[in-house]
């Protein structure tokens, strides 16, 4: 294995999130070397361990999100276990939580309570609605955000119901603006020398991502319209009909417009005064699409990617999930190695997404089974002997 670990390596993080939005946030930080001690509670742990299908009793959904992560089982309840996970957070230069706004004060594991002992403690905040406002104590899951962002309404076929995205977009953009904040905060302290309270909000991150959508609302004075698979303002952009299957083509500018023109047989097409502008194809978005279509139609998909790629034109075959995990480029990159796990052995699991060159990339230790380092990470990070970790297990207050 390489000695490098990534640049987080030597940062801590004390990690009280649980289900899927604080997990993704603690593993992008866990992918880039930190240490992170997930805290779980006594019985079944983070609730995402019993999420079925499982194998052995493990959870394909805890495995997917708490790899590189150790596991400590503590009893926030007792009053022993409270004053461990406070000893932890002094040692620790990040704590990343995500219950519901109010749950850790009253746990007296708030921001301030901490800032007390530790004031370098980074403390990054995830909740649905954020720690203010008249939603702040409302509970939210994915397809909710996706509904209250507006991003529900976007998606989905122009005369059907609006469809939630296919990946938990609402809750993942907690595990790209939690981390973007902490290591910004990190950045900070470097010249402050003092943490800081970070309020990551779910709907305001799926808000954000709207992007040019909501730019064009702004514009317009309307609410942008589904349009499927489609883009609002530029056709040829899409999925296209292929004699075995379908295909995605997506064109962006005037240039390569003319490319798609040539690689369908219709050169003549480019220069046309019906379509020879964004503005044109968009208002004849119909008569552009039969026309591709009828192209790609009578080809198999095979056969459209070399024509395609051939004269350069952005497509893409739409490949399931275990396809998409097998392709060349996917293999090239690394993106599913092996790992050993402690009860169900060697497994394939989707690697880190980010690469720094020069380096050596580290495989991902495999996610813990429940309890898995607590003796460790009582021993070795809060110096406690070997008896008195075994009377803390013997009280309930560990496992």
């Amino acid at each position: 294995m390489s000695e490098w670990m990534g640049p987080l390596a030597g940062v801590r993080v004390i990690d009280f999130t649980r289900v899927l939005a604080g997990p993704a946030a603690s593993l992008a930080l866990a992918d880039l070397g930190a240490e992170v001690f997930k805290i779980e509670p006594p019985g079944t742990g983070d609730e995402t361990r019993t999420f079925p299908p499982t194998r052995d009793g493990e959870s394909h959904y805890y495995l997917a999100i708490n790899r590189g992560k150790k596991s400590i089982v503590v009893d926030l309840k007792s009053p022993e276990g409270l004053t461990l996970v406070k000893d932890l957070a002094a040692k620790c230069d990040v704590l990343v939580e995500n219950y519901r706004p109010g749950v850790m004060e009253r746990l007296g594991l708030g921001y301030e309570a901490l800032k007390a002992i530790n004031p370098r403690l980074i403390y990054c905040s995830i909740s649905g609605y954020g720690q203010t406002g008249p939603l702040k104590d409302r509970p939210s899951f994915d397809i909710v955000l996706q509904a209250m962002s507006g991003t529900l309404s976007m998606n989905g076929e122009r005369d059907g119901l609006p469809t939630k995205l296919g990946i938990p977009l609402g809750d993942l953009v907690g595990g790209i603006n939690g981390p973007i904040g902490i290591l910004s905060a990190l950045y900070e302290r470097e010249r402050t020398g003092v943490g800081r309270h970070i309020d990551v909000s779910l709907m305001d991150g799926l808000t954000g991502m709207l992007g040019y959508i909501a730019q064009l609302a702004f514009f317009t004075g309307q609410d942008p319209q589904r349009v499927g698979s489609q883009h609002p303002n530029l056709v040829p952009y899409g999925i296209f009909p292929a004699k075995d299957g379908s295909i995605v083509i997506a064109c962006l500018t005037p240039g390569f417009w003319s490319r798609v023109c040539r690689s369908i047989d219709c050169p003549d097409l480019t220069d046309d005064a019906r379509y020879d502008t964004l503005e044109k194809r968009r208002d004849a978005r119909e008569e552009v699409n039969a026309i591709v279509s009828a192209f790609t139609q009578e080809r198999t998909v095979e056969e459209l990617v070399a024509i395609f790629t051939e004269h350069e034109v952005p497509h893409a075959p739409i490949l399931g999930v275990t396809e998409a995990l097998n392709q060349p480029q996917a293999v090239a990159r690394q993106m599913v190695v092996e790992t050993e796990h402690a009860t169900l052995g060697t497994i394939p699991i989707v690697n880190r997404s980010i690469r720094f060159t020069g380096a050596e990339q580290p495989v991902p230790e495999a996610p813990p089974v429940l309890g898995q380092h607590t003796e460790a990470i009582l021993a070795d990070v809060l110096d406690l002997s070997p008896e008195r970790i075994a009377a803390l297990k013997a009280a309930g207050v560990v496992a």
